[in-house]
């Protein structure tokens, strides 16, 4: 059988890619090369939310096939259209005579081209994980049943949000039309491409994960071990429950909702747990000093900086349960990784992976409701307490989310 040369189409090295590319490549049937479109120079690393440069500390080019394209964008990014420009990407990908080639985000200018390029000669992949969860889809439905019932002026005030829905939803209609076949991620992500026009012999699932593996215990790991360490040179007790949050302190993840929630979860609790809880905020960002002054110095609220990928699988065992508060995430893989290392987690429901991970005993609350977020903590703390949950369980529910099932999943893609 030929093989199937695999050119994929990438920004930059990611700490979540690098695994997946690694095992694609071990295929026998697959000849794999990654086409890397950002600038890699040094002052790319600086992280602007983080306030740092952030250099991973994995190995995030072994195992496979890359390159670096030039990338002669005046003002190279990845934060908007005109800061991917690649103009030999696509002659380096008919070079190397790639029969298939998966695009990694349609939103810079040289993704683009090389989908509308490709598009026709050999198949175009895509992968991508957006929602329709910022859209105020209840109000587009109201908008249009008042338009059906010709009481629209009742209605005025969503056209708006109607016409700028619309508007973008052609847009993406268009831009979708230059792919074959959309690897989706979830089911939010499905409902996400179906709205745009793509049809179902079109999506594949092919699902959102991280490298399970690197996340499990093991004798020789010793995760659960260090983790206790970790938790006692902190003053924290083997029986107390605490709540972790690990991310950039920015907006859009909310993480100053938390303190504020544990506030009204201490306020509400039994006396008798009230100094069991802990609160532990690990990262850097923007809202760091808002963040300090919420918690208000409460003493059940610790502070970690920053930590590197090494350290995660300890770092999620020192928390009993892990949340993602986001106001608008489009997967959330700190769920994934959070349930490997055998955590529950407590998640928003603008949150991509919610309705696919966040399932019982894990637990979703509306966004930036305080009072939801703290019954939610508050019903998942019971549980811990009766042993109602088990790391097995926890790690059971996303064995199949893995980069086995991945690899699986585009290999029936390109056979077909």
């Amino acid at each position: 059988m030929k093989k199937k040369r695999l050119a994929i189409i990438s920004t930059h090295s990611i700490q979540y890619n690098a695994p997946l590319f690694v095992l694609l490549a071990k295929e026998p049937d697959i000849e794999l090369k990654v086409f890397y479109t950002w600038s890699q120079r040094q002052t790319d690393l600086f992280d602007e939310k983080f306030g740092k440069a952030i250099e991973w500390d994995i190995p995030l080019l072994d195992g496979y096939e890359y390159t670096f394209v030039e990338n002669k964008a005046k003002n190279p990014g990845t934060s908007h259209f005109r800061g991917i420009h690649c103009p030999t990407l696509n002659k380096e990908i008919e070079d190397w005579k790639a029969s298939h080639i998966l695009v990694f985000g349609w939103n810079f200018q040289a993704h683009f081209k090389a989908m509308r390029y490709f598009k026709g000669r050999i198949p175009v992949m895509f992968r991508g994980d957006s929602t329709l969860l910022d859209y105020d889809i209840k109000s587009i439905k109201t908008l249009v049943s008042s338009i059906r019932k010709k009481t629209l002026k009742s209605q005025i005030s969503n056209l708006k949000s109607f016409i700028k829905f619309q508007i973008r939803k052609a847009f993406l209609t268009y831009i979708y039309s230059y792919i074959d076949t959309a690897l989706y991620v979830g089911q939010n992500n499905k409902a996400y491409f179906k709205c745009h026009g793509l049809t179902e012999d079109q999506l594949a699932f092919v699902p959102h994960a991280i490298d399970n593996d690197r996340f499990n215990d093991s004798p020789e790991k010793l995760y659960e071990q260090k983790a206790t360490q970790w938790r006692s040179e902190l003053g924290i007790k083997e029986q107390d429950i605490t709540i972790l949050f690990a991310g950039k302190f920015e907006p859009r993840k909310n993480p100053v909702i938390l303190p504020i929630a544990f506030n009204l979860l201490e306020k509400n609790a039994n006396p008798s747990m009230v100094n069991k809880i802990k609160l532990i905020m690990v990262g850097d960002g923007p809202l760091d000093e808002e963040i300090k002054f919420t918690a208000q110095n409460n003493p059940n609220v610790l502070f970690i900086p920053f930590q590197n990928q090494s350290q995660m699988p300890v770092l999620y065992r020192l928390g009993n349960i892990i949340c993602l508060p986001s106001t608008t995430e489009t997967w959330g893989l700190a769920v994934n990784e959070a349930l490997a290392c055998g955590r529950p987690v407590i998640v928003s429901d603008k949150v991509g992976c919610a309705n696919n991970l966040a399932l019982i005993p894990n637990r979703i609350f509306k966004a930036g409701d305080v009072e939801d977020l703290s019954h939610q903590l508050s019903l998942l703390i019971q549980q811990i307490e009766d042993n109602e949950i088990t790391k097995e369980s926890c790690q059971q529910q996303i064995s199949e989310w893995s980069f086995e099932a991945i690899v699986k999943a585009i290999k029936r893609v390109l056979d077909q």
